[in-house]
């Protein structure tokens, strides 16, 4: 019987599909993220008070989707330098700084709570810090990819600190 061989290395096919579930993951959080958004983005939002530089929605959308590729990729490349068990602290933090990530969308969006998503967002924000630095001692490019994504939600924090303010 002949033995069929793969053109594509074993761990190169490995390596492809950990990306897949990294991105898969990343943007498994936003579609959660979306859902929660949904629920008042077309009626409750629209209402509120907004400063003059806030962004369109489709901006928004935008950056949020190439951010989500970005943090995928960058959870893939330290997994790269040693698997999970290598790199289980900074993977880990990348779990709950994504976990956060949701469940902004959830407080500010599903129950309506400014104020509350302001804090929610800095619990997220010193968890983007703290998976950057820790992807830095790993992978420098994997930490670099972080900083996209920790300056829009510098920004974020200022808009959502002005929308609590202005609608209170």
């Amino acid at each position: 019987m002949k033995q069929i061989t793969s053109a594509v290395p074993v761990s190169l096919l490995y390596q492809a599909a950990a990306l897949c579930l990294f991105l898969f993951l990343a943007y498994g959080a936003a579609a959660i993220g979306g859902a929660a958004t949904a629920t008042s983005v077309g009626t409750w939002y629209p209402a509120l008070n907004k400063p003059a530089w806030t962004p369109a929605g489709s901006t928004i959308g935008t950056v949020w989707s190439i951010l989500y590729f970005l943090i995928g990729l960058s959870a893939w490349r330290v997994w790269l330098k040693g698997g999970l068990r290598m790199n289980a602290m900074p993977l880990g933090a990348w779990a709950v700084q994504l976990v956060l990530n949701t469940l902004w969308s959830v407080v500010f969006f599903g129950l309506q709570q400014p104020g509350w998503a302001f804090a929610e967002l800095v619990l997220l924000w010193l968890a983007i810090l703290a998976t950057m630095l820790l992807f830095f001692r790993k992978d420098r490019i994997g930490g670099i990819l972080f900083l996209p994504y920790l300056a829009w939600v510098t920004f974020a924090g200022f808009l959502n600190a002005t929308l609590w303010r202005m609608n209170v």
